[in-house]
């Protein structure tokens, strides 16, 4: 009997997310209301939106979430704060443990991954059953990421910093920084 529910269940999110328009905006705030943990005012999807581990899953108000973007919690914990926009096409993914928290006034480009995990592997035994090393990713009050970045586990973007558009993130970016690349600062805002 579960699997049939479960089955019912996929189909109404499948369903839901891919409706267009306004009804679907409409249809998947409803939706999202009882299926996510926490779900604050005003928040707004386009449709082709994948979400996993609902019940791992804190979202503050005024949050927008473009066009086949992905929010994975399953057996991890994403939390995002207020007046957050996330551009097409982003994955923010904390699966395998991992923890992903954004603070308010957040801009993320479009084509930008967050991944709070990576792959355990051992010389000569690289298979796809390698277990995932989890971590932490933190995204401070007042961040703009550009399109087409790469944040890494156990990373914190300090408050009111700029990463810019094509730059992986592997290490801790203090606050009031503008960063390019692979964690080069270039300017102190």
């Amino acid at each position: 009997m579960n699997y049939i529910i479960e089955e019912f269940q996929s189909f109404i999110i499948f369903f839901c997310s891919s409706f267009p328009g306004r009804t679907g905006v409409y249809l998947r705030k409803i939706l999202y209301k009882f299926l996510i943990y926490n779900l604050g005012k005003d928040f707004y999807t386009e449709n082709g939106i994948v979400i996993t581990g609902f019940k791992n899953i804190n979202i503050g108000h005024s949050v927008r979430l473009m066009r086949y973007s992905s929010i994975n919690a399953d057996n991890g914990r994403i939390k995002l704060g207020n007046n957050i926009s996330i551009n097409y096409n982003v994955n923010i993914n904390a699966s395998g443990n991992g923890e992903i928290i954004f603070g308010d006034n957040v801009l993320v480009g479009q084509n930008t991954v967050f991944r709070a995990s990576d792959h355990i592997y051992k010389k000569d035994q690289i298979t796809y059953k390698n277990m995932h090393s989890s971590g932490k990713i933190v995204v401070g009050n007042n961040v703009w990421i550009g399109a087409n970045c790469v944040i890494l586990k156990n990373v914190t973007i300090g408050d009111n910093s700029v990463i810019g558009a094509n730059s992986t993130i592997t290490k801790n970016i203090e606050k009031n920084k503008v960063v390019v690349g692979l964690n080069k600062v270039i300017k102190e805002i």
